[in-house]
């Protein structure tokens, strides 16, 4: 098991009306016409859709490829929705606040950051460090 340290907390940059999850990002990120080139799986661990479903992305075993750089020591969690506006449900949001309880369960405490604190990006689109605490 890889040694993890962060989790890192990303959007999909989608429109409110935009329902997607595991399988639709997948294809985004294997499409061989990708920009940057593609990636062998969904860059993320775990997508929460709209209605708040988790789902479960590539392993959290394996390294990600969700925050360039900093993908070796973290998990990566893809919110879907953010473009336009903060337009996260409030059921998305317990899911987040759940899903990262399990895995410092599972995995030890981590320290919880968005994908903003460390790249040059407004992704996920609000202070994930605040909001956590």
């Amino acid at each position: 098991m890889r040694l993890l340290n962060r989790i890192i907390v990303h959007y999909s940059w989608t429109p409110p009306d935009y329902d997607i999850g595991v399988e639709e990002i997948r294809q985004w990120h294997t499409d061989p016409n990708r920009q940057g080139g593609p990636f062998k799986d969904i860059g993320y661990h775990f997508v929460i859709r709209r209605n708040g479903q988790v789902e479960t992305g590539r392993p959290v075993e394996e390294q990600g490829a969700h925050a360039r750089g900093e993908n070796h020591d973290s998990i990566g969690i893809c919110l879907v929705g953010g473009k336009y506006s903060f337009n996260f449900g409030r059921v998305q949001l317990l899911s987040l606040e759940s899903l990262i309880r399990i895995l410092t369960v599972l995995y030890g405490n981590m320290e919880v950051m968005g994908h903003r604190d460390v790249a040059n990006t407004g992704c996920p689109g609000f202070n994930i460090k605040e909001w956590w605490r």
